[in-house]
């Protein structure tokens, strides 16, 4: 989406990456103007957890893959920064999860919406959910309460990265099961879902694929034992012990 070229050993090589995917993502109407700061914010706690997937991150993607292997109707919610950040990343998941992908916005538009759609398609898509908006998540006043019936209002398992916190809330009020992919261990999305991964999203979805692919042939009762040991309290803990604890020795451009 970008034609800059960036050395891949520039230390702030993935940094950059991510802040000209977005800067694409929003030239091509796909990503709002907001995501521009809402990247920002999760790049600041990215760089104080070390610009790395932490052990409980890792573990927590484990638990993740577990449970879209288990799910009956799993689901990948897709917004503008996760389009335009692991359009191929997210396509690839729901392809070896057998998940649909669903397109859902804040700032919602016909435009958005469609480019989005199209977007994903390009990187391998055969069908995105999101533009029938013939559902609505009790609760929600906004744009994001517009989902499709058989889409995420009928899912039991939605994987939701990069997300609104009432949203999240009024998921969880649903007693669906929420994975979140959330940069701060103290956001509403973090703390109400079922499985917080505390990571970058360029890592953790690609981290889950891998988890999935190497847990999908192992039997039922192997992935049930995978969630139930799963404690997100333990991961979002472990995320603020970084946090807290990291140091800023290595960091900087």
């Amino acid at each position: 989406m970008t034609d800059v070229e960036i050395p891949e050993d520039h230390p702030r090589y993935e940094s950059l990456v991510t802040r000209h995917r977005i800067e694409g993502g929003v030239e091509r109407g796909i990503t709002s103007r907001q995501g521009l700061i809402a990247q920002g914010r999760g790049e600041a706690f990215d760089y104080l957890l070390g610009e790395r997937t932490i052990e409980s991150a890792d573990l927590a993607a484990r638990a993740a893959a577990a449970h879209l292997l288990l799910a009956d109707r799993p689901v990948l919610s897709v917004n503008g920064n996760v389009a335009a950040l692991v359009p191929g990343e997210i396509v690839e998941l729901a392809d070896v999860v057998d998940a649909d992908l669903e397109v859902n916005l804040f700032n919602r538009t016909a435009e958005r919406m469609q480019a989005i759609a199209d977007y994903l398609r390009e990187h391998g898509a055969t069908e995105v959910k999101g533009l029938a908006a013939d559902a609505r998540i009790p609760g929600l006043a906004h744009e994001r309460a517009k989902v499709d019936a058989d889409g995420i209002a009928a899912a039991d398992v939605v994987l939701v990265p990069l997300e609104d916190g009432d949203r999240a809330a009024a998921l969880s009020d649903l007693s669906k099961t929420e994975i979140v992919i959330d940069l701060n261990p103290g956001s509403r999305s973090a703390r109400v879902a079922d499985v917080p991964i505390v990571d970058n999203v360029l890592r953790a979805v690609p981290n889950v694929t891998r988890h999935a692919r190497a847990l999908r042939d192992r039997p039922r009762e192997e992935l049930e034992v995978i969630v139930r040991e799963f404690d997100p309290e333990d991961a979002l803990e472990a995320a603020e012990r970084t946090i807290r604890t990291g140091s800023f020795a290595d960091g900087g451009e």
